[in-house]
This record gives structure tokens, sequence and C-alpha cells, in this order.
């Protein structure tokens, strides 16, 4: 959990300054996204560009049950009911079309650095006391975008759990420590693909529930061996990369999930 120390210093700012100010401050545009990313046009079914890719990026945790958004640069159904679905849980009008109202919540919830207002790049880094995105099979580049994604899969998760903080307990793991904590031999953990979280305000089987409808397809908490402290999730399912099938693993026994359970 990171809170966007920059964005609520300027809001504090700006509510400490006289009448006349104030209305200005309220009355300027959105800004842009500084140093991460701005859309220059409207985006609907039927688009594709890098443009679509990013917006991809942002909403792939707003899948929608047992569902996952493509990061493939093209804005077809799912990508478009990931927006609305977004667009619905922050209160904007829900079209499914991302357009200035979307852009703009994306600005208010996305850091310099492109990564969401309640996770940062320490979070999801080495989880053995280390720094840094190599070690494991992919380039680093590679490995911290896998990390990104991740992030703003969190982030929808967390608002799913009423805006309450998610803590990341391991994130990406080169092979040594993956070697150091017992992990599988080709975790989701190697690709910066998975996150264990815990919270003090939502059970685990919330938290594991939850993540059904996040884009999580490796879903694994209570009930599952060494899993009852936390909630492992990932996104296996997109990863080619590994030696395993594109499918979607879901097991936390005493919280009802799995063994054919939704």
């Amino acid at each position: 959990m990171r809170v966007n120390t920059l964005k609520r210093v300027a809001v504090a700012f700006a509510l400490a300054l006289p009448g006349a100010a104030i209305a200005a401050v309220v009355a300027a545009p959105a800004a842009h996204a500084d140093g991460c990313y701005t859309w220059n046009r409207t985006l609907t079914q039927g688009r594709s560009g890098d443009d679509v890719r990013q917006l991809q990026i942002r909403i792939a945790g707003w899948a929608g049950h047992r569902d996952i958004v493509k990061n493939d640069g093209r804005y077809g159904p799912k990508t478009a009911a990931a927006v609305k679905r977004f667009q619905q849980a922050y209160g904007l009008r829900a079209d499914g079309i991302a357009g200035p109202q979307t852009y703009t919540k994306l600005y208010q919830l996305q850091d310099n650095d492109c990564t969401p207002a309640h996770f940062s790049y320490s979070e999801l880094d080495n989880g053995c006391g280390g720094s840094g995105w190599s070690g494991g099979p992919l380039s680093a580049s590679q490995t911290k975008q896998n990390a990104l994604r991740t992030m703003w899969k969190l982030e929808a998760l967390r608002k799913s759990l009423g805006d309450k903080p998610l803590y990341v307990s391991s994130g990406f793991r080169s092979r040594a420590c993956n070697n150091q904590v017992g992990g599988a031999s080709d975790s989701q953990h190697l690709y910066g693909n998975a996150a264990d979280v815990t919270s003090r305000t939502s059970s685990l089987c919330q938290v594991a529930r939850d993540a059904r409808d996040n884009g999580f397809s490796g879903i694994y908490g209570p009930g599952y061996p060494d899993h009852d402290d936390h909630v492992h999730v990932d996104s296996r399912r997109e990863n080619n990369s590994d030696s395993s099938s594109n499918t979607t693993s879901w097991s936390a026994p005493d919280c009802g999930i799995g063994a054919g359970n939704d």
C-alpha cells in the first residue's frame, strides 16, 4: 500500500488558498499525466494502437468474473466491458467509451511513474530484500512491465474491497530468492505476474473471492497448503513464457473456491 503523497499535498495547498484563488484552482482543466502517459483521442470499439494498450494495462483489473483483458492494443468487446466496469466503480457515465472523463480519473489514480495511486514498484520488487528486476526468466524491463500490470489489477481489487488498504508481502522474486523461500520452480512470482497480499480490514476469503472478478487467473488462499495467512494472486493465463498451460487455477477451499466452485 502507498499513499499518493504529492497529489494530496497539492490538494491541501489548493484548499488553503483564499477564495478567489480556490476558484481558479478548481476551474483549471485536469492536469495531464506529467511524466507518465497522456491519451490524445477518444477510444471506442474497433480502435487499435499503443494508446489502447496503455488503457488495457490500467483497466485489466476490471475484466469481470473469470475473464481477462488481453494487452493486445485492440479495443474489442472485453476491453469496452472492462472500461464500463471501471466507470461504474468510480461513478462515471458508464458507456464503455474511453474519453475525457475516463482519462481524468486514470490521471488521478496514477503516479508520475505510471504506477497506480496505492501501489509502488518497491512493493513488487525482489521479495527477499534485494532490489531490481533481474534474475528471473525474462528481461528486467519485461518483468517490471508485468509488475505494473499486476499493480493495476491490485488497485482494482483494492477498490472492490471498499478502497481499503491491501498489503503486499511478496511480489517479484529472482530465481535465487524464489529458491530461498521454497517457491514453485516455475512460480509466477519469477515473471512479475504475482503478488501475495493480506488485508487488515477484509477477511482473506473476501480478498480471494473478490479477486475472481479482477482479472486474476491464479488465486490461492485459505485451505490451500501454506496459504492460510495470505492470498496469492497471479496472471498465469496471460503468461506465454512459462512452462504451464494458459488456464485458470483457483484454490481456496476454506472460502469455497476451487474444486468446481466459482
